[in-house]
C-alpha cells in the first residue's frame, strides 16, 4: 500500500530508476501477492522469499540476503517504509555499506518500548540520512532526539495516497453483497498486535467483548492467520460474529469506507479510518499516530471490555462520520517525496 503510490512518482521521472526488493516477510497470497495484483505494483525486481520465522531469524535473514545484494549492486539510496523488520533490516546494512537512507514514515512514536515496531521505528530513523514524516508529531519526536532539520520533511501519508487512488475501484467490490451487509449497518473488527492476540485471556476477552457488540449490529471480525492461529489453538468461540480470512485491498477498503464503526489495534487502520472520516476505536493504551485522535476520526479505548462496550454504544449514537482528514493527506504524498530524491541525487 505504501510502496505503490512511491513506485508511480519515481517513474514518472527519468532521473530515478527504482528497484523494488520484496523480502517475502509477509509471504502468504492473501497478505502478499494480492496487495501487488490490486495496486499495479507489478512482479518485484527481487523476491528474497525469506518466509516465516522468529522475528530475529526474519531480521537476520533478510540483512544476510541484502548484504549480498548490496554489495553487487551498490545502489545510489535505500528506501524503506514503515516499522516492519524489514524496514530494520534493510536500515541496517544499508548503514553497514555506507549507502544513503530513507525512511518513510519516520519520526512516528508510541513511547511504549514492548512494541517491537517502536524499537524498529527508533533505530531505523537514527540510522537514517532523510526522513520523510506523515504527521507534525513526527516532526517534533525526531527534533527532539536531535535529528538535524535539514533532514526531516513533513511530506504526508503515501497510504494514503492509495487509498484516495483505490477508492472507486474499490466501491465496486462486491464484498457487502458476499457478506450479507448494508451499509453503515455493520462493525469492522481486526487484531493482530501480539500484546492483544498473544495473551490468551487478553484474546479471549476482546473476541468475547466483539460477540457482545454483535449484539447491536453486525461485527465483520477480518482475522489475521497469526490470531485465527491463537483462536484455534485457545478453542476460542467467536459466536455471532462474521468472520472472514485477511482480505484483499480493494474489498478490505469497501468494508472499511461503508463502516459504521470500527475496533482495531492496526495503526494502518487508525490511518485509512480518519482520511474516510468513519469512527474508529483503538484497542490498545496508545498510539504512534496520535493526529488520529486530534485530528482524525480516531479513539483510543484500551483494552477494558467495558469501555470498549460502552464506546462502541456510544459511537452508534453519534454521527457516522467524525474528525477531519488532516492536512497533506491529500493523495500527493509521494509526489512531493520522489521531487526532494530527485533535487539530492541529481541535484535538481
Amino acid at each position: 500500500m505504501k510502496i505503490a503510490p512511491l513506485l508511480r512518482a519515481f517513474r514518472q521521472r527519468p532521473g530515478l530508476v527504482p528497484r523494488l526488493i520484496h523480502t517475502g516477510q509477509h509471504f502468504s497470497p492473501e497478505m502478499s501477492d494480492v496487495f501487488f495484483s490490486e495496486l499495479g505494483i507489478g512482479a518485484p525486481d527481487v523476491n528474497l522469499e525469506i518466509g516465516a520465522g522468529s522475528p530475529v531469524w526474519q531480521t537476520a535473514e533478510i540483512m544476510k540476503r541484502l548484504d549480498e545484494l548490496f554489495a553487487a549492486e551498490r545502489p545510489a539510496l535505500v528506501l524503506v517504509v514503515g516499522d516492519v523488520n524489514s524496514t530494520l533490516a534493510a536500515a541496517l546494512v544499508a548503514s553497514k555499506h555506507e549507502i544513503p537512507l530513507a525512511h518513510v514514515e519516520a519520526g512516528l512514536r508510541s513511547f511504549d518500548r514492548t512494541m517491537p515496531e517502536e524499537i524498529n521505528r527508533i533505530v531505523t530513523d537514527s540510522l537514517s540520512d532523510y526522513l520523510f514524516v506523515t504527521e507534525p508529531s513526527g516532526v517534533e519526536n525526531l527534533r527532539c532526539e536531535g535529528v538535524d532539520e535539514k533532514r526531516i520533511f513533513l511530506a504526508g501519508n503515501v497510504m494514503i495516497d492509495t487509498l484516495f487512488a483505490s477508492l472507486e475501484r474499490a466501491a465496486q467490490s462486491g464484498v457487502l453483497a458476499r457478506l450479507g451487509l448494508v451499509p453503515q449497518r455493520y462493525a469492522l473488527a481486526t487484531l493482530h498486535r501480539p500484546s492483544n492476540v498473544d495473551d490468551e485471556e487478553r484474546l479471549r476477552s476482546l473476541v468475547s467483548v466483539l460477540c457482545q457488540v454483535s449484539a447491536d449490529l453486525p461485527v465483520v471480525f477480518s482475522v489475521h492467520p497469526r490470531t485465527r492461529q491463537r483462536m484455534q489453538s485457545a478453542a476460542i468461540a467467536a459466536d455471532g460474529l462474521i468472520l472472514t480470512p485477511p482480505l484483499g485491498y480493494l474489498d478490505f477498503l469497501r468494508l472499511t469506507s461503508e463502516a459504521r464503526v470500527v475496533l482495531t489495534d492496526s495503526g494502518g487502520i487508525q490511518e485509512e479510518t480518519s482520511a474516510l472520516r468513519v469512527p474508529c476505536l483503538t484497542l490498545r493504551e496508545n498510539t504512534e499516530r496520535p493526529i488520529t485522535t486530534t485530528q482524525g476520526s480516531n479513539r483510543l479505548i484500551g483494552t477494558g471490555p467495558q469501555a470498549i462496550l460502552a464506546a462502541a454504544r456510544q459511537a452508534l449514537s453519534e454521527p457516522a462520520r467524525a474528525g477531519r482528514t488532516p492536512d497533506l493527506w491529500d493523495g500527493r504524498a509521494a509526489v512531493r517525496i520522489a521531487g526532494i530524491l530527485e533535487e539530492i541525487l541529481l541535484g535538481g
